[in-house]
Order: C-alpha cells, then structure tokens, then sequence
C-alpha cells in the first residue's frame, strides 16, 4: 500500500510538471497549425538559462523563468516573424512545419552543444529547498512540488488568458476556426504571434525544473522531450492545449506506477500509452468527440 500510495503523489507531482512540459507544444499546434519539433531544445535552453543563473551568476535558479519568458520574446517574436507566416501561406504548413522545425531543433541542439559543451549539467538540490514535504507519509524532495506549484500556476494562467480576456476569445476562435476569426476582423497575425511566444515562454519555464525532475540537463535531451511532449499531447487531446493537463496526469502516473513496480519498463510508458490511447480513441482522451458528448 506504501508504494501505491508514492506512486500515486509521485505521479501526480509529475504528471503536472509534463503538463507544463507538453502545453506550449499543444498551445502552437492548436492556434497555428504548426509542428514544432524545435519544442524540446527550447526547453533545453530554459534549462540551460537556469544553469547559468545558479552556477555562473550564483541567483536562485528560479530568476530563470523571467529570464526564460524575456528570451521568448526576443527570440519568439523574430523567428514567428520570419517564418510562421511563410509557413501558413505554403501548401501544406504542417508537413512544412514538420521539416523547418526539425532543422531549427537540430541547430539549437548543435549550438547548446559547442556553447556548454556535451557533459550533462545539474542544479544544487538545495537551491530549491533541502527538505522533503510529506503527504500520506510520501516524502518527496521540495523542489518537485515547487515545480508543480509553479507548473499548476502556469495552466491557470493559460486558463484564465482562455475564459477572462479579449485575446482569449479571439485565440479559442482561430482555434475553432481560423478563416471563419480572419473574417471576422480578428487580428489573427498578432494573436498568432503572442501565442507562439507563450508557447516558447512555456517550454523555457517548464526547462527550469528539468535538472531537478530528470535529473540533469544536456544539449541531446530535446529530442527526447519532443517526443514525450507529442505523446502527452495526443493522449490529451491535438489542438487542444488544456487536454495537455490531462495527458500529463495519464503520462506521470503511468510513469510512477511502472518506476515502482516495473522499473526496467518504465521507459516504455509514453509509446504505450500513445498506442493505446490512438487505438481505442484516436481523437485524445478530451478530442472533439468528447468535447461534443
């Protein structure tokens, strides 16, 4: 009972903190239509920035996230700019976008790699707290639920953009429908581009606490954190970026479960879970269908 009740925390403390990690990707897909298979190097940068904070500069890593989402900003905003409305005007952007984003990835990666070098860097664990917080008598290190805290405040946040301001609404109508905003005077440029710069801003916070849940940060993890993002997503829902919440859940208990009991298969959850879920629901756990129940 002991290790299903870790698990169990466990999981959920992890599942938030994928949740964050597979939003921004979902949030660009959903209003753009775009595939950004850069999403993992840019969490990798985050991580980086939090490294340079702490190590270098000697802050509390977590001057990282202003830092990260200002780097999203003067990044973001150029390279939406330069390309994602080439992109849209292209045949087919998603296959386009497939192929771009893959180079961009690749380059960041090399970039990372010659600026820090290919040795794997982590956070002092004490920067984030030295102690354990306890639940149904689980201790688990105050840097995971720091990281769930912070990872929980950026959903809502995205929540609260969605339900309570004017580019919200106009975000979910190019979501629904992104001709049918166009013709409606919706500025769909503009709203395009503050979204592919919070989906950046996403990915660099959520690669603040990546030294922490995983362990270390190095310049080859994005393209493993691509792909756990897109299996998150689509367990969640494509297109939808609060389905991601869901996804993360699913992703993080499945994860724990099998770290607890089958550690050897653990690695496997995510390309299992996707199998499944694609096979008995190929919509995602919270697709249309659901949503039209």
């Amino acid at each position: 009972m002991e290790l299903l009740e870790y698990a169990i925390v466990g999981g959920i403390l992890y599942g938030v903190f994928f949740s964050l990690v597979g939003i921004g990707l979902n949030l660009i897909f959903g209003v753009m239509r775009i595939i950004n298979l850069a999403h993992g190097q840019f969490i990798v940068l985050g991580g980086y920035v939090a490294w340079l904070v702490s190590r270098h500069f000697g802050f509390n890593p977590l001057w990282s996230i202003p830092l990260s989402v200002a780097g999203a900003i003067v990044v973001g905003w150029p390279l939406y700019a330069a390309v994602v409305p080439r992109l849209q005007r292209s045949d087919d952007p998603e296959m386009l976008s497939f192929i771009l984003f893959f180079g961009i990835g690749q380059m960041i990666e090399a970039l990372t790699g010659m600026a820090f070098g290919a040795d794997q860097r982590s956070l002092p664990s004490e920067a984030l707290g030295s102690g354990n917080i306890g639940v149904l008598g689980q201790q688990f290190p105050d840097s995971w639920w720091i990281a769930a805290a912070v990872s929980v405040s950026c959903i809502l946040a995205l929540y609260g953009y969605f339900s309570h301001t004017r580019l919200g609404y106009a975000t979910r109508a190019i979501m629904a429908d992104r001709d049918e905003a166009l013709a409606t005077g919706i500025s769909v440029d503009r709203v395009s581009a503050i979204a592919f710069v919070a989906g950046l801003a996403l990915a660099g916070i959520a690669g603040m606490f990546v030294p922490y849940l995983l362990g270390s940060v190095s310049p080859d993890l994005g393209g493993e954190l691509t792909t756990t993002s897109f299996a998150i997503v689509i367990i969640g829902s494509l297109g939808n970026p609060l389905g991601t919440v869901i996804g993360g859940l699913v992703f993080g208990l499945g994860t724990m479960l099998m770290q607890t009991y089958y550690s050897s298969w653990s690695n496997v959850v995510p390309y299992a879970l996707l199998l499944i879920i694609v096979l008995i629901r190929p919509s995602g756990l919270l697709g249309k269908e659901a949503r039209h129940a």
